[in-house]
């Protein structure tokens, strides 16, 4: 029942946001003041191993931004569990932070809200112009034929990581470049107390991300082209189940990743529990958790057959985080001078290189810190093989429905309950009753 009800909380407050709009005050163009011009607070998101990791990255910046404007600002680091519905209330109140981190896939649905500054030419032109970003960066940010909700911060895409040395230990070649030879990878290292994966299963936005890329292998989307919601159609049921049965029936995942929530599993790859990592960027969390950089390689994510490329091939979604300002600042320029500072070509080598990303800025993506073999496979993928999440105003319901469902499938397999293509079906029924009706 918890987690039906934290699926409903967030479906409530979305509902709540969207009637609220006009909470945020302002026009569609514009709103915030400048009452307090010497203060900010930035909400940002757990982007490394932990709370303290991603303090100790981003306070140096906050300083050196204070040295040079004289605005201080007020850090909070949320963690990904409460960012969203954290963003809703404060959407929904009118009382948010002046700057703040989003997932992209968020922001269709944020800037639904009316919570969010909208980023028009003129807004852009204040930080340099849009022509700055990449095409893929801003593909999500908001939905086609409205001035942007957020800019792009970081740009990330799945890859695989691959434990070489357990690779070798357990007699495998190369690493998997489809499903089945994951599976099959997989079983030879789920032996004497290792496993061959690790997987969010506690964790809504890590499921979702990965059910959809599923869904789109097996040619299958959650909405139609007139943007309702459908997930119960056999591509999308086919394709939950196999991502619920690389625990269920694969045994490739240890029933106890039901409950991780926590990046957990990337601590299990780096300390060498688990031979494979499937996640976005991860080599800068992996390094800071004392794994060496020659103890693995890195390859795309597996697809149903031959090789990542565009239609089925798709082997990720276009992951990444945007940096917003809450319309209801009160300190507007202070606010966009902000974005503008971790914008810049300077700052966005130094966060991308501190988070393992791909700078969304063209100029610092040329840079030739960014041409490493890591970062060849994301670039690579961002370019050839991703794919947005739908950009529609519910998306992020749809996030918290369908990760909620997949979830509790997760539970499922954990306690030893079969996981049926009845009972998949039946799960994303219940989450797409969840959404709303118009």
């Amino acid at each position: 029942m918890r987690s039906i009800r934290a699926a409903a909380t967030g479906a409530v407050m979305l509902s709540l946001a969207l009637a609220a709009s006009a909470c945020g005050g302002g026009s569609s163009a514009g709103g915030g003041s400048n009452d307090s011009p010497k203060e900010l607070t930035y909400w940002a998101s757990n982007q490394g191993a932990s709370i303290e990791a991603d303090k100790k990255v981003l306070q140096p910046e906050l300083d050196k931004f204070e040295k040079q404007t004289g605005i201080k600002v007020k850090l909070e680091v949320v963690p990904w569990s409460d960012l969203l519905n954290r963003i809703l209330t404060a959407t929904t109140s009118g009382q948010g932070p002046d700057v703040l981190n989003i997932g992209n896939t968020w922001s269709a649905s944020l800037q639904a809200t009316g919570g969010l500054l909208p980023w028009d030419d003129e807004q852009f032109e204040k930080i340099g112009g849009k022509d700055r970003f990449v095409d893929s960066a801003l593909g999500s940010t908001g939905a086609q034929g409205q001035p942007p909700a957020a800019v792009p911060l970081y740009s990330m895409a799945y890859a695989l990581y691959y434990n070489k040395q357990m690779f070798a230990d357990a007699g495998i070649d190369a690493p998997p470049a489809t499903w089945d030879e994951f599976v099959v990878a997989g079983k030879k290292l789920s032996k004497d107390g290792t496993w061959g994966t690790a997987m969010e299963g506690s964790n809504p936005s890590e499921n979702v991300h990965h059910a959809y890329v599923f869904a789109k292998q097996h040619g299958a989307d959650f909405f139609t082209a007139d943007g309702k919601p459908d997930f119960t159609g056999d591509g999308v049921v086919t394709a939950v189940k196999q991502y619920v049965d690389l625990m269920a029936k694969d045994k490739v995942i240890a029933p106890g990743n039901a409950e991780y929530a926590q990046n957990q599993s990337v601590s299990d790859f780096a300390k060498g529990r688990t031979g494979m990592l499937l996640w976005q960027s991860a080599s800068a969390n992996l390094k800071s958790q004392g794994m060496s950089e020659d103890a693995y390689g890195i390859a795309p994510v597996p697809v149903q057959s031959g090789t990542p490329g565009p239609g089925k091939q798709v082997n990720s979604m276009v992951a990444g985080i945007n940096l917003a300002v809450f319309r209801n600042t009160d300190n507007l320029d202070g606010a966009t001078e902000f974005v503008k500072f971790m914008t810049s070509d300077a700052e966005q080598k130094i966060l991308n290189t501190a988070y393992s990303s791909i700078p969304p800025v063209k100029a610092a993506q040329a840079d030739p810190a960014f041409n490493t073999p890591a970062n060849a496979v994301l670039k690579d993928t961002l370019a050839k093989s991703a794919v947005a999440l739908p950009q529609v105003p519910y998306e992020s319901q749809f996030e918290t429905a369908v990760g909620t469902a997949v979830k509790d499938l997760f539970a499922d397999a954990a306690a030893g309950r079969p996981v049926t293509t009845d009972s998949v079906k039946t799960a994303l029924t219940k989450a797409q009753q969840q959404m709303p009706t118009k």
